[in-house]
């Protein structure tokens, strides 16, 4: 795509949001409504897609991104009536006798840029937040999985005019043209390396930004935890899209006295799920590209191979791989893994599990394990996540009633149900006075009695 057709369409939306449409909520319930309409139509061009760029079965398509997305709509579709309406506040004494409320209103045009890993899911459950809260919206998705990103432009294209929301395409330098544009509102989501670049780029317009990064997400086991349970959890919540999901247990954290038993539990499990040969499972992704590929297959040559371990960079396979007897400064343990292998380690009491945790950076999310409350309370006080599960994975980004983000170096910002609603709005706080009665207490000339009854009002 030329700039000059990028910077255009910037223009034509800043000048569509001037007109005001956007800000009527019949307007917005109909957009939600085109969105939905176009999803369910394209349900197998975007399923075929994802199959096709990250080897995605149909069921974890529609599970993981499709049926995610779909639920997201229902779920604002049914709200924004309620959300858009303004907010009554109470109004302190001192400010008698006046009324307070929020009033909600559009920040004009957004920016959402989406990575490779969930392409549809990261794409569109923001750009509903957006539509919900009456903005105009430019979208970027990653050029790593062409397919889809030809099938999504076309959606969107067809779903509605490019001066309202449009698709540009493009790699590195589309990118850089974008952080250089103004935009009202930048929604991020990728590595933090990258959140920082976007962050910086935003700076220079004072552009408020959400930011969804990722981490290294533990996953802690404590000794009275249901392992067989766990295992399940564990392999599934690791292994789903081969583990390219920001949100992973990216490595096992396990009480020291049952390791090896979750260790031959996870075998079994990942054996359960994708049979003796993953490699052949029509459930088991692929990564996403050779670069991808060349970097997680460097991670494997430090530890014990508990299983997998198998590569074909021709099919860009690894197996489902776990790799015990890792030390905290092995490369596996520096950056975020994004990919299906779970390194392990153990710790003897949860002070330990506690002291391990809060010495690296702030993760996306953290799951435990545990049937002891106050363990999985000392966990949870004693340490500092976007989100997570106790006793499962994943699941939490499911809940529209939840906001999902990061903290610290994983995000900054949250989004989902009305969270989404309210990221993409500006809060606009108005008080609205009489013009019946003026108390005389605010003018001057001031005087001792003005200065009694104002410490009055103020206490």
């Amino acid at each position: 795509m030329q700039h000059e057709e990028i910077i255009s369409i910037i223009e034509r939306q800043r000048e569509f949001f001037k007109t005001g449409k956007t800000r009527k909520v019949a307007f917005r319930l109909e957009a939600l409504k085109k969105l939905k309409n176009a999803v369910l139509k394209n349900e197998e061009a975007l399923q075929f897609a994802l199959k096709k760029d990250l080897g995605k079965s149909a069921f974890e398509s529609y599970e993981a991104e499709i049926g995610v997305v779909l639920k997201e709509l229902n779920f604002h579709r049914r709200r924004l009536k309620r959300w858009a309406k303004p907010r009554r506040r109470p109004t302190p004494l001192a400010l008698f006798p006046s009324t307070s409320k929020i009033y909600t209103e559009p920040f004009g045009s957004i920016l959402i840029m989406a990575p490779w890993n969930y392409p549809f899911l990261l794409l569109v459950q923001p750009l509903i937040g957006a539509i919900s809260a009456g903005n105009t919206v430019l979208l970027k998705t990653s050029s790593y999985v062409p397919e889809y990103e030809k099938t999504i432009g076309r959606i969107i294209a067809e779903t509605f005019p490019s001066e309202y929301i449009s698709m540009v395409s493009g790699g590195r330098e589309v990118n850089q043209l974008l952080f250089q544009q103004k935009f009202d509102y930048l929604f991020f989501t990728g590595s933090p390396q990258l959140g920082k670049l976007a962050m910086k780029a935003a700076a220079e317009h004072l552009c408020p930004v959400t930011l969804e990064l990722g981490g290294k997400s533990p996953c802690v086991v404590s000794e009275n935890a249901n392992l067989k349970r766990a295992a399940r959890r564990i392999v599934w919540g690791k292994f789903l899209n081969a583990g390219q999901t920001c949100i992973a247990p990216d490595y096992l954290l396990v009480h020291a006295s049952v390791k090896d038993e979750l260790l031959q539990l996870i075998k079994s499990e990942i054996c359960r799920q994708f049979g003796a040969n993953p490699k052949e499972s029509p459930d088991f992704p692929r990564i996403v590209n050779e670069n991808a590929f060349d970097r997680l297959s460097g991670l494997l040559a430090h530890g014990k191979l508990v299983c997998g371990g198998e590569t074909d960079r021709s099919e860009k396979y690894i197996a489902p791989t776990v790799i015990d007897e890792i030390k905290p400064d092995f490369p596996v343990m520096q950056d975020e893994i994004f990919g299906p292998i779970l390194p392990v380690l153990t710790y003897e009491n949860t002070g330990q599990a506690i002291d391990f945790i809060s010495s690296r950076e702030k993760p996306l999310s953290m799951y435990i394990f545990s049937s002891d409350r106050k363990e999985i309370n000392q966990l949870l006080q004693g340490t500092s996540a976007g989100g997570g599960c106790i006793n499962d994975t994943i699941i939490h980004i499911a809940n529209s009633n939840l906001p999902f983000g990061g903290v610290g170096n994983s995000g900054m910002g949250k989004y989902h149900g009305k969270q989404s609603f309210d990221t993409f709005s500006n809060h606009r706080a108005v008080v609205k006075s009489s013009i019946l009665i003026d108390i005389p207490v605010k003018y001057a000339p001031y005087s001792n009695w003005k200065m009694r009854i104002v410490k009055l009002l103020l206490r």
